[in-house]
């Protein structure tokens, strides 16, 4: 990621290169990219400690909820909480886009497929004082993407484009094939040669000084007033990008608007089709044990609670230690272990492999507050293993729980992550 500034007329801005004389620096792109990089770190803490509390915020809604019959006056009250915990997830998750942390459902897309489906409802979210103007190449290339990942990048620049008009303008919403060269490169550290879709979003706005553009990508920052904005909207669009191995390059000055370019790779591939939607099951339900390890006691009081009401026999412990030692005292088959990954003394993948020793065949679903990406990327798991996202509902817990205890022989195991 970079930003640059370049003194053009008002018909060309949009199309407006960099200008080594005025642009940051190479210096200033490897600092900026650093603290991008630290900042991106302890986003990523964030979001895994509100998970661990989020769980426990909506897996109580969950659980009175069930408990409540339909009309009882408290139920308005508690969906009400449960809402504003769903909102809170939201902003975990995007602090988890922002340090390129969360998981992505990639395949192949069209852009401008992506941008004409989202025509009418940018068009009310942006008003009428406004005007859109799509404008996409016709033989465009293809990129692979996660489909409501671009959706999101879209929205959120159109969003930020219509905040910096208050009395009115233009956006206009460009696709187009890019081949970037060597020089272009060198230009534009660490942007690498290569076959490119280009997604760039112009406004006519009030544009941006070098001092804001330094900083729109940090999370939490916003020159809005206070109450009007996260200020992680642009965060979320630069994780993004960056996930999807793209690069973003803003070009701004003040009373000239900006453009916000994004490069995704271009692939030679046929777009795929739409994954059906169907009905989703009955709840599932079973009589099996599970062994539940999680040293956070609220969140292991819920899950046992949540997992009981679906008619398992659950065993907790609050650590690894604890845990071996149930087991050894337990003598009966004990048919999943669910295990926190991050734990004191001994790790999750650790505590598998022990249990594993005593119990061969046990079935492994891990969960954590962080997304299963940057365990197997920290080597704590293997990439592909079972594993339950934080913040989970009963009903999500019911069903990976019962996939994991389903699961047919032949199939890449639920158990422990080899060692070494």
């Amino acid at each position: 990621m970079t930003v640059m500034t370049k003194r053009r007329s008002p018909k060309r801005r949009a199309r407006a290169g960099p200008s080594p004389s005025t642009g940051m620096t190479r210096a200033e792109q490897v600092r900026l990219a650093q603290r991008m990089e630290t900042i991106g770190r302890l986003s990523s803490g964030l979001a895994h400690d509100f998970n661990n509390l989020l769980t426990a915020i909506l897996g109580q809604c969950d659980l009175l909820l069930r408990r409540l019959p339909e009309g009882e006056p408290a139920r308005k009250g508690i969906e009400e909480i449960r809402t504003a915990g769903e909102r809170a997830a939201g902003l975990t998750r995007q602090l988890l886009a922002y340090s390129r942390r969360q998981v992505l459902k990639p395949r192949v897309i069209d852009l401008n497929a992506s941008v004409t489906s989202m025509v009418p409802m940018l068009r009310r979210l942006i008003g009428e004082t406004i005007d859109l103007n799509p404008t996409l190449q016709t033989d465009l290339g293809r990129v692979e993407a996660d489909p409501s990942q671009v959706e999101q990048i879209i929205m959120n620049l159109v969003v930020n484009a219509r905040d910096s008009m208050p009395h009115g303008g233009r956006v206009v919403v460009e696709t187009s094939n890019a081949d970037l060269d060597e020089t272009f490169a060198k230009r534009h550290v660490p942007t690498r040669p290569g076959s490119y879709v280009m997604l760039a979003v112009s406004d006519t706005g009030t544009g941006m000084n070098k001092a804001t553009l330094a900083r729109i990508f940090e999370p939490f920052f916003t020159t809005k007033q206070l109450g009007k904005g996260t200020g992680l909207g642009l965060a979320t669009v630069y994780g993004i990008v960056k996930q999807s191995d793209g690069y973003i390059w803003v070009y701004s000055e003040p009373g000239m608007g900006s453009t916000f370019k994004i490069y995704l790779p271009r692939v030679d591939a046929e777009v795929s089709l739409e994954d059906a939607r169907e009905t989703p099951p009955p709840l599932p339900s079973g009589s099996e044990t599970v062994l539940l390890v999680e040293d956070d006691r609220t969140v292991r009081m819920l899950a046992g609670e949540m997992l009981r009401m679906n008619g398992y026999t659950v065993l907790q412990a609050r650590d690894g230690r604890e845990a071996l030692d149930l087991v050894r005292r337990h003598g009966q088959p004990i048919h999943l272990l669910l295990t926190d990954v991050v734990m004191p003394e001994m790790s999750g993948r650790q505590l598998a492999t022990g249990v594993a020793d005593i119990q061969p065949g046990i079935r492994v679903l891990y969960m954590s507050g962080y997304t299963d990406g940057v365990i197997a990327h920290h080597g704590v798991l293997d990439a592909g293993v079972a594993y339950l996202q934080k913040p989970f509902t009963a009903d999500f817990l019911a069903r990976k729980v019962r996939e994991v205890l389903d699961a047919r022989a032949g199939c890449r195991p639920a158990g422990p992550a080899k060692e070494g």
